[in-house]
């Protein structure tokens, strides 16, 4: 977390609105350790790392739309035979990512 703090109170102090991906769970061979951190902001900025590149892409998509809707959401990324074509992780590992919101600071 401390890698990203400096980010995230600087896009609140913005007014910006967030998402914050956590890495929760991880199985077998995964590319970073559970509490890995990806901060998306509403204006598209992106901070840290929850796989080392292999599905930051789709986070990114599923930040913004916990950012538009303000509902948190968790979503898992593996790899099989039939999911080949699709989002996943190469090095055969499993990871869950949950995906929440934070609001900016309040103004006073």
């Amino acid at each position: 977390m401390k890698d990203v703090l400096a980010d995230i109170e600087r896009l609140r102090a913005r007014g910006e609105k967030i998402a914050i991906a956590t890495v929760v769970a991880s199985r077998r061979s995964a590319p970073r350790p559970v509490g890995s951190k990806l901060v998306v902001s509403e204006s598209g900025e992106i901070f840290g790392s929850v796989s080392g590149g292999c599905v930051e892409s789709d986070v990114y998509q599923n930040a913004q739309e916990v950012i538009a809707s303000g509902e948190a959401k968790l979503v898992s990324y593996g790899f099989s035979d039939d999911q080949a074509w699709s989002v996943g992780l190469p090095c055969g590992g499993e990871i869950d990512i949950f995906i929440e919101p934070l609001e900016p600071e309040a103004r006073t």
